[in-house]
């Protein structure tokens, strides 16, 4: 077995087969004659680029800290711009997290999607090219194409195939603020490669050398600045995070459910703010921490005056994120590992959370608390379900969410103690706000006829809700096989913050 890994390691391009498959089954989806069939394709699609994304994590080796599964062509010679990419013990776990999240997005959409299918299901596969090309892309330039061309999708996405009135104006305004955020992350990755060539070389843009080749400490304040605004309009930081509920209930819940489920915002910290500007990440903890718990109070607060379940899942992403952020703030190994757990986390759990509350739509035409009470008698299953997950993401012991908040209030007590208390005052307001709602949407008496008589969770959406379901419980019983994983990696970039 570890002479197949070698070999496969240093002849077979998984992660360019991850990448080509989905926009090969575009294609398909376009060619074959029946519009209907684009669900089906997309749906098998999903699947193999599931077994590839895994079969990725088997040839993984986790005993090393570096890049593996790397592949380097020449793209643009004349700037020094290659096609490089590879994954580490901290991105290697989100490309089977990412595809399996598109899986429970595919199969939301599987009975509501009658317009323009082929050309939602579509977008949908070129959607996750790019996100799992965010993960991927180890040369700058690459990683900004992958980044930007996000949007694309996402506006028709949400434009066409929205579910409120102003989807067209949410779709627009995500769209500017995205574009917008993309000025000061060029601009960032342009001073790092005057920056590593200043001594007379070529332009640098591939990130092993980035990595290689330090900064000036003034250098590095601007770098991680434009960072970290580039990358806060995704994450999204407070106050750049209003088109985040605008989404929530103007967009198709299924797509709200990526958005919230794959954080490329705060990745795009991990994997090039922090590392590259190390001394300045340092030196400004205090502003990383700040926001934290800023968005940590802001978003409780916000989720427990909700009224709809869309809106109030949109301001807890943003609390929970607030966690995040105290985690990377600490700069040490159980904060750096929280954050990621964390992160893994957001795609099943506040991902899972969407998906149940865009079935709950599809079935009732509301998301309100007012048009919901007694739902669990109808749909049983449905609400089970959104117990659990929502249980995971207060951090309930047994439950994945348990092991990454745990790490994260330990690596804050050491380094920030009063932002730790303010994260457990987020987290009591965070255990009143859904407790609250949950009670008034699933339970008392069920007023609506679409509410008594809606259909409870189909086989698909059942058996991919119990998968979500029991990989909240395994990992949260055996978070262990995760952080031996990403602990190599995760040593290395502590040693380069000193």
């Amino acid at each position: 077995m570890p002479l197949l890994r070698d070999l496969a390691m240093d002849n077979f391009p998984v992660l360019s087969l991850l990448f080509l498959t989905l926009p090969g089954g575009a294609l398909l989806a376009w060619l074959l004659p029946r519009p209907g069939w684009a669900r089906g394709i997309a749906l098998t699609t999903a699947l193999i680029d599931l077994v590839i994304a895994l079969a990725a994590v088997y040839l993984f080796d986790p005993q090393q800290s570096g890049f593996q599964l790397v592949e380097k062509y020449d793209w643009i010679p004349g700037l020094n711009v290659h096609y490089l990419v590879g994954v580490d013990g901290i991105s290697i776990l989100f490309l089977p997290a990412a595809v399996l999240l598109f899986i429970g997005v595919i199969l939301a959409s599987w009975n509501s999607v009658h317009t323009l299918p082929r050309l939602y299901y579509s977008l949908l596969m070129l959607l996750e090219t790019a996100t799992l090309g965010v993960f991927c892309a180890l040369d700058t330039v690459l990683f900004f194409l992958f980044w930007e061309f996000t949007l694309v999708p996402l506006y028709f996405l949400v434009s066409l195939w929205g579910v409120g009135a102003n989807r067209r104006h949410a779709a627009m305004k995500y769209t500017l603020v995205m574009l917008a955020g993309g000025i000061p992350l060029l601009f960032g990755i342009l001073i790092l490669a005057f920056g590593a060539a200043a001594a007379g070389g070529p332009l640098v843009f591939d990130l092993p050398t980035l990595l290689a080749t330090p900064l000036p400490t003034s250098t590095q304040y601007l770098v991680f600045l434009l960072l970290l605004i580039g990358f806060g309009v995704k994450v999204p930081l407070f106050p750049l995070h209003t088109w985040l509920p605008l989404i929530a209930m103007e967009g198709p819940a299924a797509v709200a459910a990526l958005l919230t489920g794959m954080k490329l915002g705060v990745f795009g910290l991990i994997r090039f703010a922090i590392p590259l500007a190390p001394t300045a990440a340092q030196d400004l903890h205090w502003l990383l921490a700040g926001l934290g718990v800023v968005a940590i109070i802001y978003g409780a607060l916000a989720a427990l005056a909700q009224t709809n379940l869309r809106r109030m899942l949109a301001y807890a992403s943003l609390s929970h994120l607030g966690l995040v952020l105290l985690g990377l703030a600490s700069f040490n190994m159980q904060g750096l590992q929280g954050a990621v757990l964390q992160l893994l986390n957001f795609a099943i759990v506040a991902g899972g959370l969407f998906l149940l509350a865009s079935h709950l739509h599809h079935r009732t035409g509301s998301t309100d608390i007012a048009n919901l009470g007694g739902a669990a008698r109808s749909m049983p299953l449905l609400a089970s379900f959104f117990l659990l997950y929502g249980l995971a993401s207060m951090g309930l012991p047994g439950t994945s969410g348990f092991p990454a908040e745990l790490l994260i209030l330990m690596s804050t007590f050491k380094s920030h103690a009063g932002a730790g208390l303010a994260a457990l005052f987020g987290m009591v307001v965070g255990a009143a706000y859904f407790l609250s709602i949950y009670r008034r949407a699933f339970f008392g008496p069920a007023s609506r006829q679409a509410v008594i008589e809606a259909e409870d969770l189909r086989p698909r959406e059942y058996w991919l809700a119990l998968t979500f379901a029991l990989l909240i419980i395994f990992f949260g019983l055996f978070p262990a096989l995760l952080l031996d994983l990403m602990q190599p990696a995760a040593e290395a970039w502590i040693r380069r913050l000193g």
